[in-house]
C-alpha cells in the first residue's frame, strides 16, 4: 500500500508541474506544489537521519548487517541532529546578513554557536578563532579535513531553495562550502545541492544523478566515484552488495582524515553511498533508506541525503502516510541551537526560492511560479591532496623516532591492549622546550590535544619557520585529539620537523602547554583508483 500510494502521488505532482504553460524558457510550477516539494526535502532529511542514526560508524570498511529498527515516532530525534541544526545556523545567518553576505559571516555564525562540531567544521571553527577565515579556513593548507563530508551534509538548504537552478545552487555552495572544505569536499556539497535542484522537475533518478554530475568537474575523484556507482549498478543491477565490494576495493582507503584506519568520513565515498541507495532503491523509500544505511561509514548522513532527494521528487504529500504523520507530530517543535522548526524552515526556504528565482529571471504571482531553469556549470578542478597516501603513524613515545629538549612530561593514563605506551601524550609549557622528528615522505601531520590549557608553539620545517600554532580549545565542552599542524604536497625525500614551545598563550587559556600524541606520515603514490578498472 505504501509503494502504490507513493508512485501515484509522484505522477500527480509531475502532472501539476506541467499543467500550465509559460512564456519562452520559463517553466511553470504551482505554488502549492513547489512548497510541497521543499517540505518533502526537509522531511526526507529528518526521516533519513533518524533512520540511520543508531548505525552511524558502526560499520567501517564493511556493510551493516544487523537489524535496523525504526518507527515514525523516531523522527523526533531529528530535533537534536547536527545534520539539521548546523545548516540551519547558515540559514539563520542568511536571515540576518542576507543571501549575498561574505562567507566570513556564515563562518562566524557557527564558529560562535554553542553546539559541538567535528572534523572539517571543527577545524573551521578553530581557524576562525585563530583569525584564519574563509576561503583559507577550508583550504588544505589550514584544514587537513578539506575532503571530509561536512559540507555535503549541510548543503541541503541550498538545493531546496534553488528549484531547477543548479548554477545558482553551485554559486552559493561554492561560497559557503569553502568555510570548511576544498576540492572534493566542496564538490560533495555542490553535488548534493544539485541533486535537489534537478529533482524538482525530474523523476528519473538516474537522470537526476547524471545531471547533478554536470555541476562538478569530470576530472575530480568525486565525479569518478559517483560514476563508478553508475557503472557498477549496470554490472550488478540486482546485487548492491556485489557493487559495494567493488566500490570498497577502489575507494575505501582514500580518506586522509582517517588515514591508517577503516574509518572513512571522506565526502566522495559517502557520496557514492548516497547514489548507491538512490539507484538500488529505485524510488522505494524503505529500500533507499536501508541500502544507503547498510553501506556503512557515516550511515545517518547518507540515508538523510538520499531520502531528501525522494522527498523533493515526490513532495511531502507523496511520502508514505506514516512518515508524514511522524513529521506532523513535531512540525512546530524547534530544532536545538536554532530558531527554526520544520514548518518555519519550509516557509523560509520557500521565500528564498522565490527571491532567487526572481533574481534569475523567473516570475511569481497568483497560484503559480515561472521558473527560469538553468543549465549546470562545473567549477574549475582543484585537488586537496594530490596522490597523497598514508604511510605510517609514529607514537610520540617511540624514542627511536623523536628527539626532545627540555622538560617534557607524560600526560594521561597508559594505554591497554596491543598499543601499550606510557601515557596518552607528551607535553611541555616551558618556553624553548622542543621536539623534532625526521621522516621521509611528502606530508606529515603532528597530532596532539586541543585543551583548555593549550599554548602556542613555533613549527619549523626543514630549518625554516613554517607557522605558529595555537592549541587552546574550549568549546561546547569539547576536548580533542586532533591534527595540530600539518604540511602536505612536499617534495619527495627526507624532511625534518621541529616544534618549539613558546611558553605563551591567548588570554582565554589556562596555561601554555603543547600536547603531542603522534605523527602521521604520508607519501605520494598513484592511488588504486587511477589504475583499478571494473
Amino acid at each position: 500500500m505504501i509503494h502504490k500510494h507513493f508512485h501515484i502521488l509522484t505522477s500527480v505532482l509531475l502532472i501539476a508541474l506541467s499543467s500550465c504553460s509559460g512564456p519562452g524558457d520559463l517553466t511553470p510550477v504551482k505554488t502549492n506544489v513547489l512548497k510541497d516539494k521543499i517540505a518533502g526535502g526537509w522531511a526526507g532529511k529528518m526521516i533519513g537521519v533518524t533512520y540511520g542514526a543508531p548505525t552511524e560508524f558502526r560499520a567501517q570498511g564493511r556493510t551493516y548487517e544487523d537489524s535496523i529498527k525504526w518507527k515514525p515516532s523516531d523522527i523526533r530525534g531529528s530535533l537534536w541532529q547536527d545534520d539539521i541544526y548546523v545548516q540551519l545556523s547558515f540559514l539563520m545567518a542568511m536571515d540576518k546578513y542576507g543571501m549575498d553576505a561574505p562567507a566570513k559571516k556564515f563562518q562566524e555564525s557557527f564558529a560562535l554557536a554553542g553546539f559541538p562540531l567535528w572534523h572539517a567544521n571543527m577545524q573551521a571553527r578553530k581557524n576562525y578563532h585563530d583569525s584564519i577565515f574563509a576561503p583559507l579556513s577550508g583550504s588544505p593548507e589550514f584544514n587537513i579535513h578539506a575532503d571530509d563530508i561536512d559540507f555535503q551534509i549541510e548543503s541541503d538548504y541550498i538545493g531546496f531553495m534553488c528549484p531547477g537552478m543548479p548554477a545558482t545552487a553551485s554559486e552559493i555552495a561554492d561560497r559557503i562550502g569553502r568555510i570548511m572544505n576544498y576540492g572534493d569536499g566542496v564538490y560533495g556539497g555542490i553535488f548534493v545541492a544539485s541533486l535537489y535542484s534537478e529533482a524538482f522537475f525530474n523523476s528519473d533518478i538516474r537522470n537526476i544523478i547524471g545531471k547533478a554530475l554536470l555541476s562538478i568537474p569530470p576530472e575530480s575523484d568525486y565525479h569518478k566515484a559517483v560514476s563508478d556507482v553508475i557503472l557498477l549498478h549496470d554490472q550488478y543491477p540486482s546485487d548492491w552488495r556485489a557493487a559495494w565490494m567493488q566500490l570498497e576495493g577502489k575507494w575505501g582507503d582514500v580518506d586522509i582524515c582517517g588515514a591508517g584506519s577503516p574509518f572513512n568520513i571522506d565526502a566522495k565515498l559517502n557520496g557514492a553511498y548516497i547514489v548507491m541507495g538512490l539507484l538500488y532503491g529505485n524510488g522505494d523509500p524503505v529500500k533507499t533508506l536501508e541500502i544507503s544505511t547498510r553501506c556503512g561509514q557515516d550511515s545517518d548522513c547518507n540515508p538523510s541525503n538520499a531520502m531528501a532527494v525522494l522527498g523533493v521528487i515526490n513532495g511531502f504529500s507523496g511520502l508514505p502516510p506514516e512518515m508524514q504523520e511522524g513529521i506532523r507530530a513535531i512540525a512546530d517543535s524547534t530544532f536545538i541551537h536554532t530558531s527554526y522548526s520544520f514548518n518555519t524552515a519550509v516557509e523560509a526556504t520557500y521565500r528564498y526560492a522565490l527571491e532567487l528565482n526572481s533574481r534569475s529571471g523567473g516570475k511569481s504571482g497568483g497560484s503559480r511560479i515561472l521558473i527560469k531553469k538553468e543549465e549546470p556549470v562545473a567549477p574549475a578542478l582543484e585537488i586537496s591532496f594530490p596522490d597523497l597516501v598514508f604511510d605510517r603513524k609514529i607514537s610520540v613515545f617511540d624514542k627511536k623516532e623523536w628527539k626532545f629538549k627540555g622538560k617534557w612530561e607524560i600526560h594521561g593514563a597508559a594505554s591497554v591492549g596491543n598499543n601499550q605506551q606510557p601515557g596518552q601524550a607528551m607535553y611541555s609549557g616551558n618556553a624553548g622546550d622542543e621536539l623534532s622528528i625526521d621522516f621521509s615522505g611528502t606530508g606529515i601531520s603532528l597530532e596532539g590535544n586541543w585543551f583548555r590549557d593549550g599554548g602556542r608553539a613555533d613549527v619549523h620545517l626543514d630549518g625554516k619557520l613554517h607557522r605558529t600554532i595555537d592549541t587552546y580549545y574550549d568549546y561546547a565542552g569539547q576536548q580533542h585529539t586532533e591534527s595540530i599542524w600539518h604540511a602536505v604536497n612536499l617534495q619527495p625525500g627526507d624532511h625534518t620537523v621541529r616544534l618549539v614551545v613558546r611558553g605563551d598563550n591567548r588570554p582565554e587559556s589556562n596555561g601554555s602547554r603543547v600536547y603531542i600524541t603522534s605523527a602521521v606520515i604520508f607519501k605520494t603514490a598513484p592511488k588504486k583508483n587511477e589504475a583499478y578498472k571494473f
